[in-house]
C-alpha cells in the first residue's frame, strides 16, 4: 500500500488544497488529521472556486471517502455550513463519503469567546489568532475535560461532562470579568447541531483497518505549516497543534509506518499571516506586488498575508524535522514578471553568519537574511504542464531551490487550476 502525507513546509498557505485535490484522484481515502477551521484552502474545479476549512479536498471526488480525524478540533456549526455550501455546488454529501471521528473534540461558542477575550487583552503582543476557538479547544482536550462527538450519544454522560467544563471555564471567565457560562446555554447550543451532525460520526479505525487490509490508498492532509508547529515552529507565534507529518499517525489512529511518502508543499516565495518573525519579509512595493499577483489573502479570514522572498533556511528546517521525501513547489507563475528574484540561503546574527533557524524568540527578532540574487525569466510560466513549456531561467531557479534544499521536487504547480501541474515523481508510486 502506497500512502501519502501532505504537509505545509512554511507558515501555511502554500497551496496544499490544490495539491491534495490533484492527488486525491488517486486516493481511496483522504483524511484530515489536525487543526480546525482556522485553516482554509481553495480549490478550483471547472473554473469555480471552492473554499474548504474542515472537509478534506477529496470530497469532490466521487469514489473517495473523506475523513475528519480525531486530531482535528471541530466547530460543528461551521462544518454543517460547509456541508451545505458544497451541496449547493451540486456535490452529494452523506455518511458514505464524509466521516467524522467520534474522538474529535468539539469547539463551542465559548471557546471562540475566550479566544477573542484573551487575544484582545494582549494588546500589541497579540499572537494573531483567527479567534475561532482553536487554542482553547485544544487546551480542553489536553486538560482532559473536552467534549467529543462520541459523547453526544449518551445524554447522562454528556451532562456530567458539561458540568465539569463549566466548573473550569467559569473560574477563568470570572477572573476575566466576563459573562459566566450556564448549563442551559451549552445544552441549547448542542441541540442546534446534535441530530444533524451525529449521522456523520463514526468509529474511524475499522474504516482505516479495512483500507489497509484491502491495499487501498490513503492521503493524509495536514493544516497550516511546519513553521506553525507548537513544538518546532516560531513559538509562541504558532498554532495549537503539531503540524508535523508524524501527527498523521496520532491524529488518525494508524501506525506511523502507514503514513507513507511525505510530501512538503513549498511556495516559490514566502508568506505568513499574523504576528511573528519573518526574516525575508518585504515591507516595500515588491512585497505588495507579490501579494497582489499571488492573491495573498487568507481563505478563512480574508486577512492580507505578509510576503517575502523564498527562505530556504526555514524550509530546510521543516525538511529536517519532518523527514520529507519530496517537495511540491507551488505558485512559480507569481514570479513571472520580476527582473530579479532572491533566495535567502542564510542569516546574519550578531554579526556572524548562520545557516539555521534559531529557536530563541529573542534571536529570531535579530536575524537578518542573506540572499542569492537570480535573474528573472520575465516570461509566462502560467499553465505550463511540462518542463519543455518553462523558460530556461525558470528551470534554473527551480533546480537551484532543489539543490539548496537537498530534496527532490516531485510536483510543480503553475496556476491554481488543477490541470496546470507538472508531475516529476508520483508520490503514490511504490
Amino acid at each position: 500500500m502506497a500512502n501519502v502525507t501532505v504537509v505545509g513546509a512554511q507558515w501555511g498557505d502554500e497551496g496544499k488544497g490544490k495539491i491534495v485535490d490533484w492527488l486525491s484522484n488517486q486516493a481511496d481515502i483522504v483524511l484530515r488529521f489536525q487543526g480546525g477551521n482556522n485553516a482554509g484552502h481553495t480549490i478550483v474545479v471547472n473554473k469555480k472556486k471552492i473554499a474548504l476549512s474542515l472537509i478534506p479536498s477529496g470530497i469532490i471526488r466521487k469514489n473517495t471517502v473523506s475523513i475528519i480525524g480525531n486530531g482535528v478540533v471541530v466547530n460543528p456549526l461551521a462544518l454543517l455550513d460547509e456541508i451545505d455550501k458544497l451541496k449547493k455546488f451540486g456535490l452529494k454529501i452523506s455518511p458514505k463519503n464524509l466521516v467524522l471521528s467520534e474522538n474529535a473534540t468539539i469547539i463551542f461558542s465559548f471557546h471562540r469567546n475566550i479566544d477573542k477575550i484573551r487575544e484582545n487583552r494582549k494588546g500589541p503582543n497579540k499572537i494573531g489568532t483567527t479567534g475561532r476557538g482553536i487554542g482553547p479547544a485544544y487546551e480542553d482536550k489536553v486538560g482532559r475535560r473536552a467534549i467529543r462527538f462520541g459523547d453526544l450519544k449518551n445524554q447522562k454522560f454528556l451532562e456530567e461532562k458539561i458540568k465539569n467544563i463549566l466548573d473550569y471555564h467559569n473560574i477563568i471567565l470570572s477572573g476575566l470579568k466576563s459573562k459566566l457560562l450556564t448549563f442551559d446555554e451549552i445544552i441549547t447550543e448542542i441541540n442546534t447541531f446534535k441530530n444533524k451532525i451525529l449521522k456523520y460520526v463514526q468509529r474511524t479505525s475499522p474504516i482505516l483497518n479495512t483500507a489497509r487490509a484491502e491495499g487501498k490508498k490513503i492521503l493524509f492532509e495536514g493544516a497550516q505549516g511546519i513553521l506553525l508547529d507548537i513544538d518546532h515552529g516560531t513559538y509562541p507565534f504558532v498554532t495549537s497543534s503539531n503540524t508535523l507529518p508524524s501527527s498523521a499517525s496520532s491524529g488518525s489512529g494508524v501506525s506511523i509506518k502507514q503514513i507513507g511518502f511525505i510530501l512538503g508543499i513549498v511556495k516559490a516565495y514566502t508568506t505568513r499571516v499574523g504576528s511573528g518573525p519573518f526574516p525575508s519579509e518585504l515591507k516595500c512595493d515588491i512585497g505588495k506586488k507579490l501579494g497582489t499577483i499571488g492573491n495573498e489573502f487568507g481563505t478563512v479570514t480574508g486577512r492580507e498575508r505578509r510576503c517575502g522572498w523564498f527562505d530556504a533556511v526555514i524550509v530546510k528546517h521543516s525538511i529536517e524535522v519532518s523527514g520529507m521525501d519530496g517537495i511540491a513547489l507551488t505558485k512559480l507563475d507569481v514570479l513571472d514578471t520580476f527582473d530579479q528574484i532572491k533566495i535567502c540561503t542564510g542569516y546574519k546574527l550578531n554579526g556572524k553568519k548562520i545557516d539555521y533557524f534559531p529557536h530563541s524568540e529573542s534571536e529570531q527578532k535579530k536575524i537578518e537574511p542573506l540572499y542569492e540574487v537570480h535573474e528573472g525569466w520575465v516570461e509566462s510560466t502560467q499553465r505550463a504542464r511540462s518542463w519543455s513549456e518553462l523558460p530556461a531561467l525558470a528551470i534554473k531557479f527551480v533546480r537551484r531551490i532543489e539543490e539548496v534544499l537537498e530534496t527532490p521536487i516531485s510536483i510543480l504547480s503553475t496556476s491554481p487550476r488543477r490541470e496546470d501541474t507538472i508531475l516529476v515523481k508520483n508520490p503514490f508510486s511504490d
